[in-house]
């Protein structure tokens, strides 16, 4: 057989993709060498039992971005049945978080292939409220949820774990008559064969995996008229039905309100889903933010309503432009956070932080500790380490990422920051963005070069003072010190 002489080249040439795509805080999450495009992912749960074993399959279609002779996904659930790339049986094995996949033929790269994982199972776990347990594959009384951000979504199916890497998601949930199933994306089919459903959805938005939502059991689905051309979903245990979904309406006038601020939402559908676990708050998964039913059941109706402004920023900030790396973390809670408090603000509900007036004297307030916070958790732009979730997910990041973008504002104004806030969302809709390319815009947008000025503010040891410019409303963010799962 005749081959060229760059083929020849690109055999020989071939290495395995590295374990890990060198994330400061989580070393090894993500793989290197492939860009995952599509993820076709099913599950099948046999029994009406929220504690069972699931098992499925994941097929990968991915391109490889280097001759590879090998490559890693993140994986750390129970056990593999078998791993084929390209329709042929492919030698694996796994070592901690890490399965190691060994195809029969090497991948040039440009070259798209498919790999598919069959035969994996994976157990949930009771939610740990406060810890790193609180995320992952989880049981609750009514059926299993996937709480995935930023580690855990490996915990249910093997993938490239970072959000620097999003695809397109087909997600086929297979289970007994009489539990119902729910995913991020569109709802594309449901069939039924012999005592069991399954139902299809599809994410065509780029998804990054610690955001997916997977929820299977005995829960209530209430299709709402749209917000704006957005078709609203709300999932809840069925037997709470009556007495959350009448808490879960006001996302619609939450959704309305963000469009006005920063442009269109960026996904196909909107929705909550709210489970009977002490997880502490919420999680933005990409369409389908997820609460626990303790924030519903507590008579803090503003906090509440704060906390949803906050998951609902969060599909624009942090969904459809995800991090770089988790470093840039700042820029999903800072803006979540700061869109929070702006609805505060705009609906008269400010009271809710501390009884403070208004931004400004919350943001005053925020400035004098900022030197003990960066003290205590690192620099807005730099948490320390990834140890504990909560090393990551810090209160710096949520009130002094917010804090920057005040700073921002006043040194702009508000109409260039509406207009750097549109441009961001717009540009990088669908992409993974770093805090470098968010100086990059605002310097464009400003006119100037902001690098050493925000830098200070993202960087700095201590706090920079205040800007001295106009303050007039423009955007807002979540709680002080705490509120989404355990910290938004």
């Amino acid at each position: 057989m005749w081959l060229t002489t760059t083929l020849i080249t690109a055999v020989l040439a071939a290495t395995p993709g590295s374990a890990g795509l060198g994330d400061r805080l989580y070393p090894l999450l993500g793989n290197g060498g492939y860009d995952v495009r599509n993820y076709e992912l099913t599950l099948f749960h046999a029994r009406t039992d929220p504690k069972q074993t699931v098992s499925g399959t994941v097929t990968l279609t991915a391109v490889a971005t280097q001759n590879l002779s090998r490559l890693d996904l993140d994986f750390s659930g129970d056990a593999v049945g078998g791993v084929s790339v390209e329709g042929r049986p492919a030698a694996f094995t796994r070592d901690g978080a890490e399965l190691i996949v060994t195809p029969g033929r090497r991948l040039p790269a440009g070259h798209r292939f498919t790999l598919t994982v069959t035969g994996f199972t994976a157990t949930p776990t009771v939610p740990v409220p406060a810890s790193d347990e609180m995320m992952g594959f989880l049981t609750t009384p009514d059926g299993t949820v996937l709480a995935g951000q930023p580690t855990a979504a490996q915990e249910l199916f093997p993938g490239n774990n970072h959000p620097r890497d999003k695809a397109t998601w087909t997600i086929a949930l297979t289970h007994p008559a009489g539990w119902t199933a729910t995913a991020s994306g569109v709802r594309t089919g449901t069939r039924t064969e012999g005592g069991y459903v399954t139902d299809t959805f599809r994410e065509a938005n780029p998804m990054a995996t610690e955001l997916v939502q997977v929820a299977v059991g005995d829960f209530a689905v209430r299709d709402r008229r749209p917000a704006g051309s957005t078709p609203i979903r709300d999932v809840v245990p069925r037997r709470l039905a009556g007495q959350l979904l009448p808490r879960l309406e006001q996302e619609r006038e939450q959704l309305t309100w963000m469009e006005g601020k920063v442009g269109p939402y960026p996904f196909d559908t909107y929705g909550s889903l709210v489970v009977d676990a002490e997880l502490g708050g919420g999680l933005e998964t990409q369409t389908l933010s997820l609460y626990d039913t303790g924030l519903f059941t507590e008579s803090d109706a503003m906090g509440v309503s704060q906390l949803m402004t906050h998951e609902v920023a969060h599909q624009w900030f942090g969904d459809s432009v995800s991090p770089w790396s988790w470093e840039d973390v700042w820029l999903n809670e800072g803006h979540a956070h700061y869109y929070e408090l702006l609805h505060a603000e705009e609906t008269g509900t400010f009271g809710v932080y501390g009884g403070l007036p208004d931004r400004a004297a919350y943001f005053a307030a925020i400035h004098r500790m900022s030197d003990q916070l960066r003290a205590e958790n690192g620099p807005v732009g730099a948490p320390r380490d990834g140890d504990e979730f909560f090393h990551v997910f810090n209160p710096n990041v949520y009130q002094g990422g917010a804090l920057v973008l005040y700073a921002l504002e006043k040194k702009l104004g508000a109409a260039r920051f509406n207009r750097l806030e549109r441009e961001w969302v717009t540009q990088y809709r669908g992409r993974s963005a770093s805090t470098r390319d968010f100086i990059a815009l605002a310097s464009r947008v400003a006119g100037q070069d902001l690098t050493r000025f925000l830098n200070d503010w993202l960087y700095g040891e201590t706090t920079p003072p205040l800007p001295a410019g106009p303050t007039k409303a423009g955007i807002g963010g979540e709680r002080p010190l705490g509120g989404e799962i355990s910290r938004r």
